[in-house]
């Protein structure tokens, strides 16, 4: 059944649809838009069915009982650390569970740049639903959005959502390629930090963790953009980059503390991914 009742304790916005198509047409919120948001306790037969999609893009965060939702024919379960993702369009149908109904947070999105967003998160139309690794700084975030709308639907308010609504998705996208902790990916990232002096082999590096070399420059390339050996490069052009900013050492001491044992390899190195030399970067101003 499709309930359109409240339920206890609820809170719900809806930005009325002239300010809407207004904000579509302002800085900012031109690029995304709350334009619902609200937060349903135990609620108890909530249900929607879209058959054309809806109108925004929809974020569900579950984080007490259990929903479902179907897409494709498809039905996914929705649990408690959970959100539900689904792109504007998509047709789709969803609802609360019987035994133990759904308490969410949610809010509708629009903008030029929510479908890119939601495209960011990952989800499909075969894996709507993703597993949350910080349920409560979803929560947050959509308290923010909810609590700022409350008050007023100004621009400026619009604008306050917006950027708590970006958050939240950008938040979910880099969740899921940045590693847990004590996973494989997190434990090779720690063991690059920690040898920022010296050399690297992939193999060894790969049999410490468990896993193949292959697997693990998988895993590297999803969450940094590039393989093993470049992000430790990275962090030692970053740790060079911090003495050069806050110590006097000589650049021949920052290369030896970054495991180059030839300054003038260093300097070349250097040069070619700043486009500056160690000495022309630190008398650049900078702050």
């Amino acid at each position: 059944m499709e309930i359109r009742e409240g339920f206890a304790g609820q809170r719900l916005v809806v930005v009325p649809r002239p300010a809407v198509r207004e904000a579509l047409n302002r800085p900012v919120t031109r690029r995304l838009l709350v334009t619902d948001c609200g937060y349903f306790p135990a609620a108890r037969d909530h249900g929607r069915s879209r058959t054309q999609g809806a109108a925004q893009s929809i974020v569900i965060v579950c984080v007490a009982g259990s929903g479902w939702v179907r897409v494709n024919g498809v039905e996914h379960r929705i649990g408690a650390g959970t959100a539900l993702i689904l792109p504007a369009g998509l047709p789709h149908a969803y609802g609360a569970g019987d035994s133990s109904p759904w308490t969410i947070w949610w809010c509708h999105l629009a903008g030029s740049d929510a479908a890119e967003l939601i495209e960011e998160t990952g989800v499909t139309p075969g894996r709507p639903v993703l597993p949350l690794r910080s349920p409560e700084r979803a929560v947050a975030l959509l308290d923010e959005i909810v609590g700022s709308l409350e008050r007023d639907q100004s621009p400026a308010r619009l604008i306050s959502a917006a950027g708590a609504a970006w958050k939240l998705l950008t938040q979910l996208a880099t969740a899921r390629v940045l590693p847990e902790r004590g996973d494989p990916l997190e434990r090779a990232m720690a063991f690059l930090e920690e040898r920022l002096d010296g050399t690297v082999r992939v193999a060894e590096l790969a049999r410490m963790v468990g896993i193949s070399a292959s697997h693990l420059s998988a895993l590297f390339r999803e969450a940094t953009g590039g393989g093993v050996l470049a992000h430790h490069v990275n962090l030692r052009m970053a740790k060079a980059r911090q003495l050069l900013d806050i110590t006097a050492l000589p650049v021949a001491d920052v290369a030896s503390e970054v495991g180059y044992s030839d300054p003038f390899y260093f300097s070349r190195h250097f040069r070619r991914v700043h486009g500056v030399s160690p000495t022309e970067y630190r008398v650049q101003r900078k702050g």
